[in-house]
């Protein structure tokens, strides 16, 4: 029997653009019966309330033979793929905990944690200090047994980047400045060749931001306090994962020096984590030229120029 599974508008905007993106909505409701079956699960879900959701996944919260949990039924993109290989690395340590994975259908049933409790409306200066414990927590020396296969590497990734970036720059009609893309590349070209033979590689939580920090109350799989939430994960240099706390909340920035705001920002994350801070400075412009070049793709321009700026910062 097919449960009926009300699809969140934001879920359906995001992904009835394409065709891919209308047959995995059509059979988000299949995909969650048999998840429900499969796992003995029984909705938490009040009447005539709508799932939750993230911006590739659908939540539902459930009822579970290992006690309140939430099934997970994400969108098939890469960054998806990695996610059970790296919540099963730090088993609820620093993470949420995974208590099953599927992969044919992209389904997870993970710990039940306190959603309407993230790191946004709290102040920066904890909300710096409870990141940089989990980075710390996190960062597990990268490792050759079988569990880390599933997980990509960052320099492998930066490689591509490397022929990818000059590409896309000229394809969209040169967005910005080259001398942001060169700084860009230069970035690629030593941090990657660095990453593909360094003995400190770490697995990277790549999308560590505000939002995907929750509470775990205590009792729940695991000691209380904040843990991360869709990992995005990669193995490389740790300072890799501070650029999403810069491109989030930038409304809080010093509005008369932005700029050396950001900068502050940045070297406070890098105290709180342990990290360097010309190495995370140099990924953040990486990642945001790669960012502002999708965005331009996308014709999110606003989001666009906020990455231009972001980058051409950092990198002045």
């Amino acid at each position: 029997m097919t449960l009926p599974v009300s699809i969140p508008a934001a879920l359906r905007r995001q992904y009835s653009s394409s065709r891919a993106g209308r047959d995995w909505l059509s059979g988000l409701p299949q995909v969650i019966s048999e998840a429900m079956e499969r796992w003995e699960l029984s909705s938490d879900l009040p009447p005539g309330t709508e799932p939750w959701h993230g911006h590739g996944a659908l939540v539902l919260p459930v009822s579970s033979p290992c006690g309140p949990a939430v099934l997970k039924a994400a969108y098939p993109h890469p960054e998806a793929l990695t996610e059970p290989a790296a919540l099963g690395l730090w088993s609820g340590h620093g993470a949420v905990r995974l208590h099953a994975s599927h992969s044919d259908s992209g389904t997870l049933l993970l710990e039940r944690l306190n959603q309407r409790r993230d790191l946004t409306g709290t102040d920066m200066d904890t909300a710096v200090d409870v990141w940089g414990q989990l980075v710390r927590k996190l960062s597990l020396p990268a490792g050759n047994s079988p569990d880390w296969a599933g997980v990509p590497s960052l320099a492998e990734r930066v490689e591509q980047l490397s022929d990818e970036l000059p590409a896309d720059w000229e394809d969209l009609g040169r967005p910005f400045d080259r001398p942001l893309l060169e700084a860009a590349l230069e970035v690629s070209q030593t941090r990657g060749a660095v990453g593909r033979r360094s003995s400190n590689d770490v697995l990277i939580h790549t999308d560590l931001h505000f939002e995907n920090i929750l509470y775990r109350d205590g009792g729940s799989g695991g000691e209380g306090g904040f843990v991360a939430i869709d990992p995005q994960a990669m193995v490389g240099e740790p300072e890799f994962a501070a650029a999403p706390m810069l491109w989030n909340r930038m409304e809080e920035l010093d509005r008369d020096q932005p700029g050396a705001a950001l900068r502050r920002r940045l070297a406070r994350l890098c105290s709180a984590a342990g990290l360097d801070y010309e190495v995370a400075r140099q990924w953040s412009v990486l990642r945001e030229v790669a960012n502002a070049l999708e965005y331009t793709r996308a014709g999110q321009r606003d989001s666009a120029g906020r990455s231009v700026w972001v980058a051409s910062t950092l990198a002045a």
